[in-house]
C-alpha cells in the first residue's frame, strides 16, 4: 500500500497516537445451517443453545470481575447491559421458539431473532439509540462463538505499545490488556456513542470509529498514525508526516495538560460574568466523566435508552433507582432529566398505534407522553421520588405550545398528590422546564415563560426545522447554518423573553459545545450551556479569556450582517485575537 494512505472516520476520543498496528481478527464466523427432524434434534439444539447462554454469562461475569479490580466503572456498566440482554426472557424465549417451530439449528434461530430488533433500533432518529445495534451484535457474536466452540475473548497481553484495530469491541474483549500498553483505537463500526467511544473517552486515549473497512486494510505491525482530532487515520505514513505529527502530538498534548488547570476554575470573563457549564449524558457509563471534566451538573439528561431492547416498558422502580443514583453521583450540583423524547414507533412493547409517514415530526416526545398518560405518570413519579435524593429539575421536550405546558402541568400536580398521599417524599419545589426546539415555540417564548421555572434551547433540532432541512441528508446538510441571522435572531428572542420573565435559559445543542460560538452566546446572555463533557474544557478556556462588555458590542455588529458566512467571518476575526492558532 502506498504512503500517506488516509481514511477519514468519526472522532470518538480526541488526541493524536503514532505507532504500531495490533490488528483484532474475529476470524468471521461462516457457518452451516441444517434443519431439525426429530423431536429429539430439536431438544437437542435448544439445550445447546441454553448452554451457549450460560456459557456466554458466564464469561461475561468473569470479565466484570476482571474490570472492578480495575475500578473502571465505564467497562463494568457496558457488561452489564451484554448480561441484562442475555437475561431478556422475551429475546431468549423467541430464540428458543423460532428453534421449535421453525425447526431450525440454533445458530440460524438466533439471527433471525435478532434481525428484527436489529432492524427495528437501525431505525431510530438518535444516533445513541442507533448505537445499541451493537450491543445486539455483541451478544449475537459471543453467542454465535461459544455455540460454534470458538474463543471469545480476543485481545491477550501485547509486548509493546500498540494501537488497536478492530470491526468492533466490547469491555469484555479487552480484560487482559494493559491499557498502559495501548495508544489508541480505530474501529470499523460505530460512532460517537458507541461503547468503544465511551472506553476510549474514560481512558483518555484517541480513538476513530466508523471507518467502515479498515481492519482489511491494515495488519498487525504496520504503522499509523491516529489523528482523533480530524477522525483521519494515515495507514504507512511517510517520515514527513511521522515527523509532522510528531509535532502535532506534543502541541496537542501540552494543550490538554493546560485545560485540565481550568477544570476546578469557574466558567466567568475577565470581567466577571458567569456561566454554567453542564454535561449532557444518555448513559450511566459516563458520569464518571462529567466528575472528572469539571461539570457543574447534568443540563440534560436522555432517558430514552431505559424504553428500548425490550417488550416490557420499564417500572417505576427501575427508573427510580436509575435516576436516583444519578441525582447522589452529582449533588449537590443539579440534574436536568428529560422525559422520554421518542415516539410509540420506537418501543418494542406492544402499543395500539398507528403507523405513521413521518414519526420524527409525529407522536413523539411530549406528544405521545399526552396521549400514552400512564406512561408518562410512571416515569414522572419515578423522576419525583429521585427527587428527594438530590436536586433534580424535570424538563419537557418539542413542546410547541402553552396548552401542553398546562396538560403537563395539571399530570404532574395529579402525580404529586398520589405521592403525598402513599407518603412517599419528594421535592416539592421541584422546578420544571422546557426544551425549546420547536420554531412555534420560540416565536412564542414570551408567553411559554410565564408557565416554567426554566427554558433549554435544543439548537439541533431548533436549527433544522426553522431551516427546513435534514442535517443528516447529505443533500442538503450545507444549508445547516447555526449562524445563520434567523437561527441567531430566534435565539435572542428566547432568552430575552426568558429573561424578561425571571427565568434561566440553558442550551444543550451541539451549538453549545462549540468554542468558537462562545463571542456570540456570551453576547445574547445565555445563562447555562450543557454539552458533551469532551468539550467542557475547551470552551470555559475560551469563556475565560472574553469580556462580557466587548461580547455584548461584538453581536450588535453580528445583527447587522445578512448571511451566515458574513458573521462566521466576523466571528473567526474576533476570536483569532485570543487564540489566533486554534481558530
Amino acid at each position: 500500500m502506498e504512503k500517506n494512505y488516509l481514511l477519514k472516520g468519526i472522532v470518538a476520543s480526541p488526541g493524536i497516537a503514532i505507532g504500531k498496528v495490533f490488528l483484532v481478527d474475529r476470524d468471521h464466523l461462516e457457518l452451516s445451517h441444517y434443519n431439525l427432524t426429530t423431536d429429539e434434534e430439536i431438544d437437542f439444539e435448544i439445550e445447546r443453545f441454553k448452554k451457549a447462554v450460560e456459557e456466554s454469562r458466564a464469561q461475561l461475569l468473569s470479565a466484570k470481575k476482571d474490570v472492578s479490580k480495575k475500578k473502571f466503572k465505564e467497562a463494568q456498566y457496558i457488561i452489564d447491559t451484554h448480561i441484562l440482554l442475555l437475561q431478556d426472557k422475551v429475546l431468549m424465549d423467541n430464540i428458543i421458539k423460532t428453534i421449535k417451530q421453525e425447526k431450525v439449528d440454533a445458530a440460524l434461530a438466533l439471527k433471525n431473532s435478532v434481525e428484527g430488533l436489529r432492524k427495528h433500533l437501525s431505525e431510530i432518529n438518535d444516533e445513541y439509540m442507533r448505537e445499541r445495534t451493537s450491543d445486539i451484535d455483541y451478544i449475537e457474536k459471543r453467542l454465535l462463538r461459544n455455540l460454534t466452540g470458538r474463543k471469545s475473548d480476543i485481545i491477550t497481553k501485547s509486548k509493546e505499545t500498540i494501537i488497536i484495530v478492530a470491526n468492533d469491541l466490547s469491555p469484555a474483549d479487552t480484560v487482559n490488556l494493559n491499557v498502559n500498553e495501548v495508544l489508541g483505537f480505530l474501529i470499523d463500526c460505530g460512532g460517537k456513542t458507541s461503547h468503544t467511544a465511551i472506553i476510549a473517552r474514560a481512558l483518555k486515549m484517541p480513538a476513530v470509529v466508523g471507518l467502515k473497512d479498515i481492519t482489511r486494510r491494515v495488519k498487525t505491525g504496520d504503522t499509523i498514525i491516529v489523528d482523533g482530532i480530524h477522525g483521519v487515520v494515515i495507514i504507512h505514513p511517510s517520515s514527513e508526516k511521522l515527523l509532522q505529527y510528531n509535532q502535532q502530538k506534543i502541541q496537542y498534548d501540552e494543550l490538554e495538560m493546560e485545560l485540565f488547570k481550568y477544570r476546578d476554575l469557574p466558567a466567568e470573563t475577565e470581567d466577571g460574568f458567569r456561566i454554567k457549564l453542564l454535561a449532557n449524558i444518555e448513559i450511566i457509563e459516563e458520569l464518571s466523566s462529567v466528575v472528572d471534566y469539571g461539570a457543574e451538573g447534568i443540563g440534560l439528561y436522555r432517558t430514552e435508552f431505559l424504553y428500548l431492547n425490550r417488550k416490557e416498558l420499564p417500572s417505576e422502580d427501575e427508573q427510580f433507582e436509575l435516576y436516583k443514583k444519578v441525582a447522589e453521583k452529582v449533588f449537590p450540583n443539579p440534574v436536568t432529566i428529560r422525559t422520554l423524547d421518542i415516539g410509540g414507533d420506537k418501543f418494542m412493547s406492544q402499543l395500539d398505534l398507528a403507523e405513521e409517514i413521518n414519526p420524527v415530526m409525529g407522536l413523539r416526545a411530549i406528544r405521545f407522553c399526552l396521549k400514552e398518560v400512564s406512561i408518562f405518570k410512571t416515569q414522572l413519579r419515578a423522576i419525583l421520588r429521585a427527587s428527594s435524593y438530590g436536586t433534580v429539575k424535570i424538563m419537557f421536550p418539542m413542546i410547541s405550545g402553552i396548552e401542553e405546558v398546562r396538560q403537563i402541568k395539571k399530570i404532574l400536580n395529579e402525580v404529586k398528590q398520589e405521592l403525598k398521599g402513599e407518603k412517599k417524599a419528594f421535592d416539592q419545589d421541584i422546578q420544571i422546564g422546557i426544551m425549546v426546539e420547536v420554531p412555534s415555540a420560540g416565536t412564542i417564548a414570551d408567553l411559554l415563560a410565564r408557565e416554567v421555572d426554566f427554558f433549554s434551547i435544543g439548537t439541533n433540532d431548533l436549527i433544522q426545522y426553522s431551516l427546513a432541512i435534514d442535517r443528516v441528508n447529505e443533500q442538503v446538510s450545507y444549508l445547516y447554518e447555526p449562524l445563520h441571522p434567523a437561527v441567531l435572531r430566534l435565539l435572542r428572542n428566547i432568552i430575552n423573553s426568558a429573561h424578561d420573565c425571571g427565568i434561566t435559559v440553558s442550551m444543550c445543542g451541539e451549538m453549545a459545545g462549540e468554542p468558537l460560538y462562545m463571542p456570540i452566546l456570551l453576547g445574547l446572555g445565555i445563562d447555562e450551556l450543557s454539552m458533551n463533557v469532551m468539550a467542557l474544557l475547551r470552551v470555559k478556556r475560551v469563556l475565560r479569556s472574553l469580556t462580557y462588555k466587548d461580547s455584548q458590542n461584538f453581536i450588535d455588529e453580528v445583527f447587522k450582517l445578512s448571511t451566515a458566512q458574513e458573521i462566521e467571518t466576523v466571528l473567526k476575526k474576533e476570536i483569532n485575537k485570543k487564540f489566533p492558532v486554534e481558530f
